[in-house]
């Protein structure tokens, strides 16, 4: 569990936050393997057993006064009894039975299992495909490579089970001698569904296959797909407007039936199932079909804000789908494979509202789908998933970000159906109490974050060759509660605070909220307040170093410094601003951004760690004087760079895309592409390793290929190439339009 603070001294009261100027908050990774220390969590047992305040319900830790028979709550000061039980775990001995959270705090502790009890349960875990047979060969090529990785990182002992649908829904049962097919047709209609049964169509037990026996079945299976013919799209789909041929992609009834498919079995044959939905464009028929006449040039006849005309969902039903899948344990992961509109926006919520994640891959060439199915799910993953953030009692909650429901009863408490590893949650703070810390100076503030998981634990000692299908390995449930108390200090000035900031963090609590005001008030709101925060912290802090003169002729433009030269933390914020105006997320749509992608990139974006989404957002550009050499370590985005630096190699490092750049001026005696075993493709290797999805490979020669894919990266020039609107200019250009409307704000 990482929780990185925006800010590592927190502002001693309101008027200090708001002298500042800089988001206040932290970011959460929750079953990150390390916390930020890079430690790991103390394991134990008793989780059920550790006391709680009776005033917060905050959990004992290491920071709380501990007396024989009382401790006193870091968080709120309550002075809290301990019973004769927990006399012994808690007194100042170091003996055998000595509670795990005395010696941490962070700690992971075993839970006892409600609800869920181990005999009655196969805690096997479940996996369904969903393939989209309104496609094309190339689609169908691309999913089937994608499954086939799948396979190979499912564990043994996990079921399987396939499905397709275009005009109808067509369930697989690959156990027998022979694979049978069964189908349901999709009525066409937005407001039918499917009425039959799925279990009078196919026993689930039939549909769900062992994966460790059924390997080479369920591959047999994929190559029999093939897309729905014109004719069968004609015979099932029918003729739709003016005699405009319907498309046939039954999506949200196939995924309403899946859902209650696998919901009866919720509690018994599974604890979580994961779909995995693979679509090659807009859902076009039957219930929850989406109009894709919607991304059009109507809207600029009519007048009207693309940008906030594409970005809401249409329907409400993939929102209300996802609630569904919630309450039958069943989570929804979307793989888009396409270059139309597809209506993300409606969509994206039966995956992130699932526990799922949404992936968008324009084309089926050099998609990196079957290498993100493989990594997905080879790394460990937890469900059933509460998490929540108390604070001491002077400051509280103010927002909470990420892909989450909250609890509809208790504050704060957010519901998580499936996290990994990687996936990170955001909140920002404010001040309950106008004083702030400054009458408890002896008190500093304590946040603790509060994780509860079911995790799917693999038998072990079983090798392949020890299964068969007699004695099917036996999966176990564990419940856990994980727990990390930290305390922190706060800035007896403005100065102490900004020494203190953690850029990356900044930028993700600023993405979030720029992401919310372009769902709620349009792209151009989005881009609007993140130029004025960067204007009203630039104002500030040249209130706070004495640069601004007031009186006489006032400040002029040369004594306003907006590249924070006093403040290394803050250096690079305004390099991060105007790499996110320049970003799609905030791109206009009339500059060529596709909705799709910005919706995906919001997606992406809001589930990922601080140090990702800078890469996201502002690349990593690094040189090399030879494939075995770094020469430096960071760069500018710009061409003015590479030049000055002199070296004829640069890896840049755009988090989903990882390019190796020769200069024209590479000498011909340096290897192209770099060999497997130097410096630079360790380097590569190791990025590609510790990433939540696969980036794309590039080499590129200078002089000898097309460089577009690279340069396009080279940001900050001032004569970069855009679409030639006037929005369009370089960093330098920028900086002087953050200091007149820093001139404009302190007149």
């Amino acid at each position: 569990m990482a929780i990185r603070p925006s800010i590592a001294r927190f502002p001693l009261d309101p008027d200090s936050q708001d002298a500042a100027g800089v988001p206040w908050g932290v970011t959460i990774s929750p079953f990150a393997a390390v916390n930020e220390d890079g430690t790991p969590p103390a394991y134990g047992p008793d989780g059920d057993r550790i006391p709680r305040c009776e005033n917060c319900w905050a959990y004992f830790n290491t920071h709380c006064e501990l007396d024989q028979w009382a401790w006193s709550c870091a968080l709120c000061g309550t002075l809290n009894g301990l019973n004769e039980r927990d006399v012994g775990r808690y007194g100042r001995g170091t003996g055998k039975g000595r509670a795990t959270e005395m010696g941490s705090s962070f700690v992971d502790l075993e839970m006892p299992m409600e609800g869920f009890e181990e005999e009655s349960m196969q805690a096997c875990p479940v996996y369904v495909a969903a393939v989209d047979l309104a496609s094309s060969e190339d689609f169908l090529e691309l999913t089937k490579s994608a499954l086939l990785a799948a396979l190979e990182a499912l564990s043994p002992g996990s079921l399987f089970g396939l499905a397709t649908f275009s005009h109808k829904l067509g369930l697989y049962d690959v156990q027998g001698p022979v694979t049978v097919v069964k189908n349901v047709f999709i009525p066409p209609d937005s407001d039918r569904t499917i009425t039959m049964d799925l279990e009078d169509v196919m026993p689930i037990l039939s549909f769900l296959a062992p994966v460790e026996t059924c390997k080479d079945k369920i591959a047999a299976a994929l190559d029999t797909l093939r897309p729905t013919t014109s004719w069968e799209r004609t015979t099932g789909a029918g003729q739709g407007v003016d005699g405009v041929l319907l498309g046939g992609r039954g999506f949200g009834a196939t995924m309403e039936a899946l859902i209650n498919y696998l919901g009866s079995e919720y509690g018994t044959t599974f604890a979580l199932a994961r779909v995995f939905a693979f679509l090659s464009g807009a859902p076009d028929f039957g219930p929850g079909q989406l109009d894709t006449r919607r991304y059009g040039e109507q809207y600029a006849s009519k007048g009207e804000d693309a940008d906030r005309a594409l970005l809401p969902e249409q329907t409400p039903f993939y929102k209300e789908l996802a609630a569904v899948a919630v309450q039958a344990g069943v989570c929804i992961d979307i793989f888009a494979v396409t270059n139309e509109y597809t209506d993300l926006a409606s969509l994206k919520f039966l995956s992130i509202e699932s526990g799922g994640s949404l992936f968008l891959y324009p084309s089926t060439e050099d998609s990196t789908l079957p290498q993100d199915m493989y990594r997905m799910l080879n790394r460990p993953y937890v469900f059933n998933c509460i998490l929540r953030l108390r604070t001491s009692s002077e400051f509280k909650i103010g927002h909470s970000y990420g892909h989450f429901f909250p609890d509809p009863q208790y504050e704060n408490v957010q519901h998580i159906i499936c996290c990994d590893s990687y996936a990170t949650y955001a909140y920002d703070f404010e001040f309950a109490k106008v004083e702030g810390f400054s009458r408890h100076v002896s008190e500093p503030p304590v946040i603790q974050m509060a994780f509860q998981y079911t995790v799917v634990v693999p038998p072990e000692d079983l090798s392949n060759s020890e299964l068969s299908s007699a004695s099917r390995p036996k999966f176990s449930l564990k419940r856990r509660l994980r727990i990390r108390t930290v305390k922190y200090g706060t800035a007896r000035n403005i100065n102490e605070l900004y020494d203190s900031i953690d850029a990356e963090v900044v930028l993700s609590i600023l993405v979030h909220k720029v992401v919310l005001a372009s769902l709620e008030q349009g792209v151009r709101e989005g881009r609007a307040l993140l130029h004025d925060w960067l204007v009203i912290l630039a104002a500030q802090y040249n209130e706070t170093y004495k640069l601004i003169q007031h009186g006489g002729g006032g400040s002029t433009a040369a004594d306003i410094d907006v590249s924070f030269s006093q403040c290394p933390q803050l250096q690079p914020l305004p390099r991060l601003v105007f790499a996110l105006l320049r970003n799609p997320l905030l791109r206009l749509h009339e500059e060529g951004v596709h909705p799709d992608y910005r919706i995906y990139l919001q997606c992406l974006f809001s589930a990922l760690e601080p140090s990702f989404l800078q890469r996201a957002v502002y690349p990593v550009l690094t040189s090399y004087t030879s494939p075995d050499k770094q020469a430096y370590p960071r760069h500018s985005l710009s061409r003015a760079a590479l030049i000055t630096s002199g070296s004829p190699i640069f890896l840049l490092d755009a988090f989903t895309a990882l390019i190796v750049f020769y200069s024209s001026t590479a000498g011909p005696s340096l290897p192209f592409p770099p060999p497997h075993d130097c410096l630079l493709r360790t380097t590569i290797n190791k990025l590609k390793q510790e990433r939540s999805i696969t980036p794309k490979l590039m080499f590129i020669r200078g002089g000898h290929e097309d460089a577009s894919a690279f340069e396009n990266f080279l940001i900050e020039e001032q004569d970069v190439e855009g679409s030639g609107f006037t929005s369009i200019m370089g960093f330098v250009s920028f900086l002087e339009d953050i200091r007149q409307s820093v001139i404009e704000y302190i007149k």
